[in-house]
């Protein structure tokens, strides 16, 4: 596989983004309060600021990079670059009528996103079958979730991570159900109840493609905002390697279901993972890429990073993208969502609103 991105090599990057990129892969050697662990995923790090754009980056003790005084230092130089942890927020530090922490039901991510997975568990999680960097049954082991989370309690928590923490907008997925629906019933259910509770709050929702496309409408008419339908490759062979059970459900079918959201939630309301190293030819990720756009689909476009407890990282050992091919595609991509018009701050809720997976955001996208 080629990345197109030239002779680059090892050295120190020159740019912001090629900065940003290199972290993103290398991590930051800094403490962060908030931080995500296990789940389904793409990223076991911290929260955190870099020059203002929310960032997820690992935290790595073996990191060249280090923050000292707010600054992002390279071999004791300064880069130019604030870095400012995201706070603990204090709606972790309440609990429900039963003893229940709050942040057992939802975590904060970024600086201001609310994030659950309604239902912690997934119809593909046996080994044949589950993707292969997801470990979202992880922590329902580990105790640090819950199994399924009311409509209730979601929307008693989002209330109060409003109220305390300024949260702007909520991202709910789930684990794949034995449904037709796909887990999208219970979504609705949830998204009503927090909208009830904090009206006028942006919800994302991330699911499968449901059987029954009217499913769509029935969100929207729930309340939610935007939509992230996640594919993570557009390559056939790349999805039957590392989401063997997943990839039953044919691309036309997401095809179908992008179009059909398109119509139901609007151009770039819209989202779908791009998972970069998983070894589909950057040239055919981009040229996906900009048929995604073309149909109104913001391509969220993430580094592949093994992450705890998955069979990439257990069984098959792994390992991230060069820096090279990760920041050519990005800066591809970032070309073709700016020809497009197609902004993620400019998604009302979701991942792409908040950007800090993704590297997009420091290219300009």
């Amino acid at each position: 596989m080629s990345c197109g991105a030239g002779a680059r090599t090892e050295d120190a990057p020159a740019s912001a983004l090629s900065t940003r990129v290199d972290i993103a892969l290398r991590g930051v050697r800094m403490t962060a309060p908030v931080r995500r662990t296990g789940g389904a995923g793409p990223s076991d790090d911290g929260h955190v600021t870099i020059g203002g754009l929310d960032a997820a980056v690992p935290m790595r003790a073996d990191s060249p990079y280090l923050v000292r005084e707010g600054r992002l230092t390279l071999d004791g130089a300064d880069l130019g670059l604030d870095v400012t942890p995201v706070r603990r927020p204090a709606f972790y530090d309440l609990t429900t009528a039963d003893g229940t922490p709050y942040e057992k039901v939802a975590r904060l991510h970024g600086r201001d996103v609310l994030a659950t997975t309604v239902v912690q568990t997934c119809v593909r999680y046996d080994p044949a079958e589950r993707c292969r960097f997801c470990a979202i049954e992880e922590s329902l082991t580990a105790g640090a979730t819950l199994a399924v989370k009311t409509p209730a309690v979601l929307a008693e928590v989002a209330a109060a991570a409003v109220r305390l923490d300024g949260v702007r907008h909520v991202v709910m997925t789930t684990g794949t159900s034995a449904g037709t629906d796909r887990g999208a019933r219970h979504l609705a259910r949830c998204v009503r109840a927090v909208r009830a509770a904090v009206p006028g709050l942006p919800v994302q929702v991330q699911c499968e493609p449901p059987g029954d496309l009217a499913t769509l409408g029935d969100l929207h008419r729930a309340g939610t905002s935007s939509i992230g339908l996640h594919v993570e490759s557009l390559d056939d062979a790349v999805r039957r390697r590392w989401m063997p059970g997943k990839s039953r459900v044919p691309l036309a079918d997401y095809w179908a279901a992008w179009a059909e959201a398109v119509r139901v939630f609007g151009r770039n309301q819209v989202s779908t993972y791009l998972l970069v190293g998983l070894g589909e030819d950057p040239d055919e990720l981009v040229a996906g890429a900009q048929r995604l756009v073309d149909l109104g689909v913001y391509p969220f476009v993430v580094p592949f990073r093994p992450l705890a407890g998955t069979l990439a990282v257990d069984v098959d050992g792994a390992g991230a993208p060069s820096r090279e091919l990760l920041e050519d595609v990005t800066r591809r991509v970032a070309d073709v969502l700016r020809a497009g018009r197609m902004r993620g701050s400019d998604q009302m809720a979701g991942c792409a609103a908040c950007g800090a997976c993704s590297v997009l955001s420091q290219a300009g996208a």
